[in-house]
């Protein structure tokens, strides 16, 4: 039996300062993989190297990753900044479009940190520039050290930070089994205003959401602003994302 397909969205990267690259990160493969059950398929986080239509043919599902680079904010009508750099402008481009795509197609589409961002920015919603200077929130920045170098300990990194309370009875409350969670925090940008179809299901201790649904979804189609493909092998939270995404992949196979 074929098992299904996950294209993966990869992010304009230069190498050397002179070569133009598409980068996925490995842990976002290997949740694909150990997690879903599936195989992923890299892709281009670029318009003019990916075909949308062609693409949907191809696969069951999509994730769109995490990235170090921010939706651009003219994408939700504000100005850009130097110190919210870098952008991938390529990305917002490919990203945007086929998310719309997946939802109208009932592709399922599971959106982790600035996919999350992005399946907001989609359907009219706008971001925070950086969360950590707003009055009264958490610094959900990946840890430092003392001298401000990211922290060299990856479980540090990714260590639960804090908790995300969960709309009772909705999709995600009934996905993990119960209505407060406890996940991970690397983001700078987040949601200010939902988009006209975002659902919100999950908030942080602080304020900050972090769960998303697209209403009226004919398929699969989550965000969750934490890095959910961490340790998804063996995070319950993590796994269970990532299983659920797997169960739509499979029953989107049957009926393609």
């Amino acid at each position: 039996m074929r098992k299904p397909v996950v294209g993966v969205i990869s992010n304009t990267h230069r190498v050397e300062n002179r070569f133009a690259v598409q980068q996925v990160g490995e842990r976002n493969l290997r949740a694909v993989v150990e997690a879903a059950g599936a195989l992923p398929l890299i892709f281009a986080g670029a318009p003019e190297l990916t075909d949308i239509d062609a693409l949907l043919e191809v696969v069951d599902g999509v994730l769109l990753t995490g990235a170090r680079a921010n939706v651009h904010p003219t994408r939700f009508r504000a100005e850009p900044h130097a110190g919210h750099e870098p952008y991938d402008e390529r990305r917002d481009a490919l990203a945007l479009a086929l998310i719309e795509a997946c939802v109208a197609r009932g592709v399922p589409i599971l959106g982790v940190c600035r996919g999350f961002q992005e399946i907001n920015v989609a359907f009219g919603g706008s971001l925070h520039h950086e969360i950590r200077e707003l009055p009264g929130r958490l610094n959900h920045r990946m840890p430092r050290t003392e001298t401000g170098e990211i922290h060299p300990d990856p479980t540090v990194v990714f260590a639960d930070r804090h908790e995300v309370r969960l709309v009772s009875g909705g999709v995600f409350a009934r996905l993990f089994g119960c209505e407060i969670i406890r996940v991970n925090s690397l983001h700078g940008q987040g949601i200010l205003e939902p988009g006209k179809r975002v659902v919100v299901e999950g908030v942080a201790e602080d304020g900050t959401i972090e769960a998303i649904r697209v209403a009226d979804a004919p398929g699969f189609a989550l965000g969750v602003q934490w890095h959910a493909e961490y340790d998804a092998q063996h995070n319950p939270v993590n796994r269970a994302l990532f299983q659920a995404f797997a169960q739509a992949l499979s029953a989107r196979r049957r009926i393609s």
